[in-house]
């Protein structure tokens, strides 16, 4: 039987950071409604937003991008390095190729436009709950066009200056190429189970491993591929296939 501290347990917390009152209120009402999810806090703009995942330790940050104060790029970039256990969905009306790869390279997990159905929405923060990463298939085409670029142009993503030393060295590696190192056969069938939209759990199963085994896996995965996330490292394996004819 469930009980009342099952249900609690389960919430998903999250913290939404709109500059729009009525978007944002319209937002918490939403989540309200949902038995599985809680607005745990609401930000205006994006320093709010860094204060307040840092003390509320939230699951999910719906992320605005156009905010006072600080933007939601450089909010998800201090989120996600000070809180790895925070996922962070950007619920946006920018769709610029620019604005969308700065966004997934900053650390988002998932990337909504706001014209996409409360329904959709939900589930894309129940997905990100599981571990799995989300874009629309219009958001990821614009990543990967942005990834086919820098690979052609021989340039690395250029980083803000507020970024560590050692993710500014990363993005430099990656520009010698999309393998640093060669994947194991089992980090290749892992990397084809990430690039499917599977979380690690539904990996385990597929792949007869425990699960923090897959955690490991996907570690080193990131490492030898320079990817700052998964949902990074999704879509650059997207971008390196070629294209449909």
């Amino acid at each position: 039987m469930t009980t009342v501290a099952d249900v609690k347990h389960a919430t998903i917390r999250v913290v939404i950071a709109e500059d729009q009152p009525l978007v944002r209120r319209g937002t918490a009402l939403l989540l309200s409604m949902a038995p599985d999810m809680e607005c745990v806090g609401q930000a205006s703009n994006g320093d709010e937003a860094v204060k307040l995942a840092l003390v509320l330790r939230p699951d999910i940050v719906l992320m605005d991008l156009h905010m006072p104060i600080k933007g939601g790029v450089a909010a998800t970039r201090e989120i996600t390095l000070a809180q790895p256990n925070t996922q962070v969905l950007v619920l946006t009306t920018l769709d610029d190729d620019e604005t969308v790869f700065e966004a997934v390279r900053a650390g988002a997990q998932a990337y909504l436009l706001k014209d996409a159905s409360e329904e959709e929405l939900l589930e894309t923060i129940r997905a990100l709950k599981r571990g799995e990463s989300r874009l629309t298939p219009q958001i990821a085409r614009k990543v990967m066009d942005q990834f086919r670029h820098l690979a052609q142009a021989g340039n690395s993503f250029n980083p803000t200056i507020d970024q560590p030393a050692a993710r500014q060295q990363a993005d430099a590696a990656s520009s010698d190429g999309l393998l640093a190192e060669e994947l194991t056969d089992k980090e290749e069938r892992v990397l084809r189970l990430i690039t499917d939209g599977c979380s690690n759990r539904q990996i385990a199963q597929a792949l007869a491993l425990a699960e923090g085994t897959v955690k490991n896996y996907v570690s080193r995965i990131m490492g030898k591929l320079h990817a700052n996330t998964r949902t990074e490292l999704a879509v650059r394996m997207r971008s390196s296939q070629p294209p449909d004819r």
